[in-house]
């Protein structure tokens, strides 16, 4: 995902700040589909104006739902144990709440190394989207 998410991110960054629209917030990563033979995600920010379709970058949204979130402390490398981490902890709550994970998740990066080169001051904001089990 390393050698995709880079090259995604910088060509988000330069189509938004050349339309003069953003970034308005903190990146994100909207995962679509993950199993053991693909990872489909796609990246953004938030911006203050419609996108222009430029090259890959096209104008996009998160949904608006119920979610269940979790911020997670630290460097990029332990974002797969703390995923782990909030999903054994959420799914049962959530089970007992009537609600299911959604299809997706996403990571919204608060805070990171273009903020402080100190990991233990980076923050990831670990999302997922809710449905009810009814």
């Amino acid at each position: 995902m390393k050698e995709f998410m880079g090259p995604a991110i910088q060509e988000v960054m330069r189509a938004v700040t050349a339309q003069g629209i953003g970034p308005a917030g903190p990146l994100f990563a909207h995962h679509l589909t993950m199993s053991d033979t693909l990872f489909d995600f796609e990246v953004g920010f938030p911006v203050t104006s419609d996108v222009k379709p430029t090259g890959r970058v096209r104008q996009g949204s998160l949904p608006s739902v119920m979610v269940a979130k979790s911020t997670y402390h630290g460097d990029y490398e332990g974002i797969y144990r703390a995923w782990q981490q909030f999903n054994e902890l959420a799914g049962k709550e959530l089970a007992a709440r009537g609600f299911e994970r959604g299809s997706s998740i996403w990571e919204s990066y608060t805070r990171g190394p273009e903020s402080d080169p100190n990991p233990s001051t980076w923050r990831t904001e670990l999302v997922v989207p809710l449905e009810s089990i009814e």
